[in-house]
C-alpha cells in the first residue's frame, strides 16, 4: 500500500474508533431500582414508570454530573447480579451500604441515612425496644436486605423467614405467621401513613440497630463514573437539590 494511502487509513480507523468511543459514553446508563420500595422507588400504576426518591436522586445527579440515565425495573435480590453481569450500570435503591457488599460493589457518597424499622400485629400493644424482645420468636426480613443477615447473625430467633416484598411480609405478620418484621423504616413509615399496610403497627418505641447510608452503588474498578456520581452528588447537595427530593417524598 502506497505511504499516502496507509496513513489515511489509519487516520480513518483513528476517526471511526473516537466516533464509536463518543457513541458509547452517549448512550444512557441503566440504572437498577424495584417496584416496591416506597417512597425511595415504586412503580407508579398510572404511568407504568419506576418512581421514587431515589429515582428523582439519580435523576438529578445525572444531571449534575453530566450524563444521561434511564430507570430498570428490577427486583432488589436482583440489583446487585444485574449489575455485575452488566445488565445494569448503576443501582438506585434502598440499599444501605455494608462492608459484604462493597467486597462486590462500590458505593459512592452517601444521598442518605436511615435505620430498621419493627412492625408488628396491630393487637400486639407492647412497648419493644429491641430486637432482643423477640428471643425464641419467629420473625421476617425482606430478602436480600442487610436486615434479614443481622437477624440470622444474631442467632436467637426461632426461625427467621425471608419475603421477596414487605407486602407479603405483613401479610403473614397480620396472620399471626410471624411475631415481628424488620424493614426500612422510612419505606414502612410511608406506607403505614398512605394506609397501604394493613392489620399491623410500626413500634415508634423501637430503637433501630442497624443504621447505614444508602448511595449510587456501581461496579468496581470504574473510578471515573464514581467521580462523575460524586460530582453529581455534591452539587445537589450544594445547590438544595437533593433537600428538596428528600422534602418532596416526606423524608425529611
Amino acid at each position: 500500500m502506497h505511504p499516502r494511502l496507509r496513513v489515511f487509513s489509519c487516520a480513518l480507523a483513528l476517526v471511526a474508533s473516537c466516533a464509536a468511543s463518543l457513541a458509547a459514553q452517549a448512550e444512557p446508563l441503566k440504572v437498577g431500582a424495584t417496584a416496591t420500595g416506597v417512597p425511595f422507588t415504586f412503580l407508579d400504576i398510572q404511568t407504568n414508570s419506576i418512581q421514587g426518591m431515589m429515582v428523582d436522586s439519580a435523576q438529578a445527579v445525572a444531571k449534575a454530573g453530566g450524563f444521561e440515565v434511564e430507570i430498570a425495573q428490577t427486583t432488589f435480590a436482583a440489583l446487585i447480579p444485574s449489575l455485575t453481569a452488566k445488565k445494569i450500570d448503576l443501582i438506585s435503591a434502598a440499599m444501605l451500604r455494608t462492608p459484604e457488599r462493597e467486597k462486590v460493589v462500590q458505593y459512592s457518597d452517601p444521598v442518605f441515612e436511615y435505620g430498621e424499622g419493627l412492625v408488628v400485629r396491630a393487637d400486639d400493644d407492647k412497648a419493644y425496644t429491641s430486637m432482643d424482645d423477640f428471643k425464641g420468636e419467629v420473625v421476617g426480613a425482606q430478602v436480600g436486605t442487610i436486615f434479614i443477615d443481622k437477624l440470622n447473625q444474631r442467632g436467637i430467633f426461632k426461625e427467621v423467614r425471608g419475603y421477596d416484598s414487605l407486602a407479603d411480609l405483613t401479610r403473614d405478620l397480620a396472620f399471626g405467621r410471624i411475631k415481628a418484621g424488620f424493614g426500612d423504616h422510612p419505606i414502612l413509615a410511608y406506607q403505614m401513613a398512605k394506609g397501604s399496610l394493613k392489620k399491623v403497627r410500626l413500634v415508634d418505641s423501637y430503637q433501630p440497630q442497624i443504621k447505614g447510608e444508602v448511595c449510587l452503588i456501581l461496579r468496581q474498578g470504574d473510578p471515573q463514573l464514581l467521580a462523575q456520581v460524586n460530582k453529581g452528588i455534591a452539587s445537589i447537595k450544594a445547590d438544595g437539590t437533593l433537600a428538596g427530593i428528600i422534602g418532596k417524598w416526606h423524608l425529611d
